[in-house]
């Protein structure tokens, strides 16, 4: 009946505002833990051409699965690789055994506020005598000695540069004489287990780009003013270092040596995804391993929320970085690029089946190695199959 119906449209208004004002109320009076800033993107690049999707990351193969926990970077010495995982440990694999050689930090491990104490070795490079230079998120930069574990601090976190405290120390890469090191500070606000909120406030804090020379032991910031500055490479030719921008999706050029020492500029602009850590491929161009894409055509939520801070505050009023983490679609796409920029391939992996939270490929004996900041192995591709 009539008065059924009204009965009905009351009872259901009044209790839809019985739960929706408290709710705005409270939203309103929570703080968010970020203060983001509008940041414009451009459109991103048509999935087409050697960019069009295909399903090659998963012709390969995962190795070690459940045997290591978020293998972020991997090197090699012979056919000897080594990785720094989530539980603060340096992994040597040797025969497909694996082997804890060092520690930075020190236990418990396994929940976000245990990172601090823990540590967490990201970036991973080899030095000219086979010793292993390590950016530890929360320790600094390290020289670890294969053979004997033995740690050498060589950049404290704790030590000021230009009166600023590292916080996030991310990825380095070192001149084949071992002279200088190249490393990114992520950010002088966060830390690595709160990267979210990092690339979701697209603050441009951090000194990003810094050099260090371990004969002088001097520290000099090279850059300021990147949002997210994260995996970071010489060239072949060591004249410039190229910086992944991961909130910008894009790549900045240092120039180190040369007629341009000192300048920067852009390398590549308006990327198909986040990048996370580069390295060298054996064509002389770079591999980039990114962990989110922004789909085109698709829907791409970074560049939804992009220019809406007030949406960004409202989400974490309400939700925990772990939760807002499980909207994100999973897609992993490693592209090779050229040595001028150029997109010369790509492999992907949809909804991150094989391969999910790629942060770097590494190439060694025709097989790419792929990194990862959270699966419990590392996938191996072979570049003669695909």
């Amino acid at each position: 009946s009539a008065y059924s119906s009204k009965v009905f449209r009351v009872t259901f208004l009044t209790l839809a505002a019985s739960l929706t004002v408290p709710l705005l109320v409270v939203t309103v009076l929570l703080d968010s833990p970020i203060d983001p800033q509008p940041i414009s993107l451009k459109e991103p690049p048509l999935l087409t051409g050697v960019l069009e999707p295909n399903i090659k990351l998963r012709k390969a193969e995962r190795l070690w699965e459940n045997q290591l926990v978020g293998p972020e970077s991997i090197v090699n010495i012979g056919d000897v690789l080594f990785t720094g995982t989530a539980d603060g440990k340096i992994i040597k694999i040797e025969d497909g055994e694996l082997q804890t050689i060092a520690r930075i930090g020190h236990g418990p491990c396994g929940t976000r506020e245990d990172e601090p104490m823990c540590g967490r070795p990201l970036g991973i490079r080899v030095g000219p005598n086979n010793t292993l230079f390590v950016a530890d998120a929360y320790y600094g930069l390290y020289e670890v000695n294969p053979g004997t574990g033995e740690t050498k601090m060589l950049v404290s976190t704790k030590t000021p540069v230009e009166g600023q405290q590292l916080s996030f120390v991310n990825d380095l890469t070192v001149t084949r004489d071992g002279r200088k090191i190249y490393f990114t500070d992520s950010s002088s606000k966060w830390q690595r287990r709160d990267y979210l909120f990092l690339i979701m406030e697209g603050t441009d804090d951090g000194r990003h780009l810094l050099e260090y020379d371990t004969v002088t032991k001097e520290v000099k910031v090279l850059m300021v003013g990147l949002r997210f500055p994260n995996g970071v490479q010489l060239s072949p030719a060591e004249d410039f270092v190229l910086v992944q921008e991961t909130t910008m999706a894009r790549i900045r050029r240092y120039y180190v040596s040369g007629l341009m020492k000192g300048g920067a500029d852009m390398f590549v602009e308006n990327m198909p995804g986040l990048p996370d850590n580069i390295r060298l491929s054996s064509s002389g161009g770079y591999w980039v391993a990114m962990a989110v894409v922004r789909p085109n055509p698709g829907f791409s939520l970074l560049d939804f929320l992009s220019e809406k801070p007030w949406i960004k505050r409202m989400i974490f009023k309400l939700l925990s970085q772990e939760t807002v983490t499980k909207f994100v679609p999973k897609y992993s796409l490693v592209v090779e690029l050229t040595e001028t920029g150029s997109y010369r391939r790509s492999f992907h992996d949809p909804n991150g089946v094989m391969a999910p939270y790629v942060s770097e490929a590494h190439e060694h004996d025709g097989y790419l190695y792929l990194g990862s900041f959270r699966s419990p192995f590392i996938c191996r591709l072979n570049l003669q199959h695909v």
